[in-house]
């Protein structure tokens, strides 16, 4: 029985850590189903573009943070340094996994959503990361004009 438990426990501990990753790594690949959108797909049905910014990588990485806490039902896991990761629930209690690598020579956010379950994701996603990018770029313009998101 201890065994087992062992066993289990370290087998759990090795796929959060591995799934963890280290933050200079690129984003994970999308799956072959259609519920996974990613700055870095080649296939223009998962594609979607990656989010500009000016600034130094750690300006880019708050505003992301604050649009994050914003939006309805997300938990930032993780930030750190170039990446974020954040969970999105459902209100049935879906969890979507979003993650952002911050590409400072290109100026730009890279991002990857996709569902945990279930195949189809009737454009959740795709819309999850456009919304993202809309508020991301009202909260950069109202910090650089001196508004509410201004330090």
């Amino acid at each position: 029985m201890w065994m087992f438990l062992s066993v289990l426990l370290l087998s759990g501990f090795s796929l959060f850590a591995s799934a963890a990753g280290p933050w200079d790594s690129d984003l994970p690949p999308c799956p072959a189903s259609p519920n996974c959108v990613s700055s870095r797909d080649p296939d223009p049905a998962r594609r979607v573009d990656p989010i500009p910014f000016r600034g130094t990588p750690e300006e880019a990485r708050e505003a992301l943070e604050a649009v994050l806490r914003s939006l309805p039902r997300a938990t930032i896991v993780a930030s750190s340094g170039i990446g974020i990761r954040a969970e999105f629930r459902s209100l049935l209690g879906f969890v979507d996994d979003v993650e952002f690598r911050i590409d400072e020579a290109a100026g730009v956010i890279h991002v990857r959503s996709a569902s945990r379950t279930g195949y189809w994701d009737l454009g959740v996603n795709r819309r999850r990361v456009e919304t993202i990018r809309e508020a991301f770029v009202k909260f950069m313009e109202t910090r650089r004009s001196g508004g509410p998101g201004n330090r």
